[in-house]
């Protein structure tokens, strides 16, 4: 193994004493952290894109020409007419008060 030029330096202090101890443990705290991040980088966004993935129950599905079946026409197209008149009626202006005014 070859060691970088602070490591080199901190072992040779290491030989002349106290201080040279010292400087070899923060050299070596400090070289023990240097090899986990690129394999983080490597696999960075890796849980966002399966939980995306996962969340997907048919990725094919719009390339699906086929219409989904569940209501005949008419049904559908009376439902569709209720919805829409339900926007021509205005709503009652006293519909969401409840105890309030006198009673008789």
């Amino acid at each position: 193994m070859k060691l970088s030029p602070t490591l080199a330096r901190a072992a040779r202090m290491a030989s002349t004493g106290a201080t040279g101890a010292t400087a070899a443990i923060a050299a070596a705290l400090l070289a023990a952290c240097a090899a986990t991040t690129p394999q983080w980088d490597a696999h960075f966004g890796d849980a966002t894109r399966i939980a995306l993935a996962q969340q997907r129950i048919a990725p094919a599905a719009a390339r699906n020409a086929d219409p989904v079946a569940g209501m005949d026409g008419r049904a559908a197209a009376q439902a569709l007419q209720h919805y829409q008149k339900s926007f021509a009626e205005p709503a009652p202006a006293d519909g969401g008060t409840i105890g309030a005014g006198d009673a008789k």
